[in-house]
C-alpha cells in the first residue's frame, strides 16, 4: 500500500514551478533534451539538469540515449494522464495578456494540441463528440468503443487486432481536457486516431509546441469520416 510519505514525495515533484513546466511541455509525447527544457523554462542548464534528475528518480520521466545525445520524456501514458488530470482541476484565474505571441500560443493550444499521444483541445473534444453521435463511442456507461467503433478503427484507421489483444493500455478511456473541461478520447484508440491524423498530414504541429492545426485535407477527412464540418 502506498504510504502518506510516498504520496507526499510524489506531490513534491510537481510542487516546483520549473518541474511542473517541464512536465507540461513533455505532454507533447516527444523526447526533449535538457538544453531544450532549460530554454523552455528559462533556467540555467545546470538548474534544469538538477530538476530532471529529481523527476527521473521519482519515476515521472525516463532518459533515452541516442549516440552522444540524451533525451527525456514522460515515463508513460499513466504519467501523462496524471499531469493532464491535475491541470484540468486547477482553478482558472483571470490573467492579463502577456503579449501577442503568448496570446497566440495559448489560443493555438486551446484550439488543438496533443496530450501525450492523443488529440486534445477543442479539436480532440469535437472528434470525441462526433464519434459519440455516430455511435462509435459510448459515454453513457463509462467510456467505451462500441462494436461499430472498433470496426471503424480497424477497417478505416488500420488499428491492428493484434495490438488490441496484446496492449496493456485500455482500448478507450476518457481524459478530462484542461481547457475545455470535457472528456476527450484517450487510450489505445485515441493514440491510433492521433497517429493516423499526424501520419496522413490531416493535422500538423505548430512549431515546437504541442499545438496542432487542421490542414485542408484534415478538414475534408473529418467531414467524410465523422460528418464534422465546423472544426477549425
Amino acid at each position: 500500500m502506498t504510504s502518506a510519505s510516498d504520496l507526499a514525495s510524489l506531490a513534491a515533484l510537481l510542487a516546483d514551478e520549473t518541474r511542473a513546466a517541464m512536465c507540461l511541455a513533455l505532454l507533447d509525447g516527444r523526447a526533449w533534451t535538457a538544453g531544450e527544457l532549460a530554454a523552455h523554462t528559462r533556467v540555467a542548464p545546470s538548474t534544469a539538469t538538477e530538476h530532471l534528475h529529481r523527476l527521473i528518480d521519482g519515476g515521472l520521466l525516463v532518459e533515452r540515449r541516442q549516440g552522444r545525445h540524451r533525451y527525456v520524456q514522460l515515463s508513460g501514458a499513466s504519467v501523462a494522464q496524471l499531469i493532464e488530470d491535475l491541470a484540468a482541476r486547477v482553478e482558472r484565474r483571470p490573467t492579463s495578456p502577456r503579449g501577442l505571441r503568448a496570446v497566440t500560443a495559448n489560443s493555438a493550444l486551446r484550439r488543438g494540441r496533443t496530450c501525450y499521444d492523443h488529440l486534445a483541445g477543442r479539436l480532440g473534444v469535437a472528434v470525441t463528440d462526433a464519434m459519440t453521435r455516430a455511435g462509435l463511442l459510448d459515454q453513457t456507461g463509462g467510456f467505451a468503443l462500441t462494436t461499430a467503433g472498433l470496426a471503424w478503427l480497424t477497417d478505416t484507421l488500420g488499428l491492428s487486432p493484434e495490438d488490441v489483444r496484446t496492449s496493456k493500455r485500455p482500448l478507450a478511456r476518457g481524459c478530462l481536457d484542461w481547457t475545455e473541461r470535457q472528456q476527450h478520447l484517450a487510450g489505445l484508440a485515441g493514440a491510433k486516431l492521433c497517429e493516423t491524423f499526424l501520419g496522413n498530414g490531416w493535422v500538423v504541429r505548430i512549431g515546437t509546441s504541442r499545438a496542432v492545426k487542421l490542414t485542408p485535407n484534415g478538414k475534408a477527412a473529418l467531414r467524410d469520416l465523422l460528418g464534422l464540418s465546423d472544426v477549425k
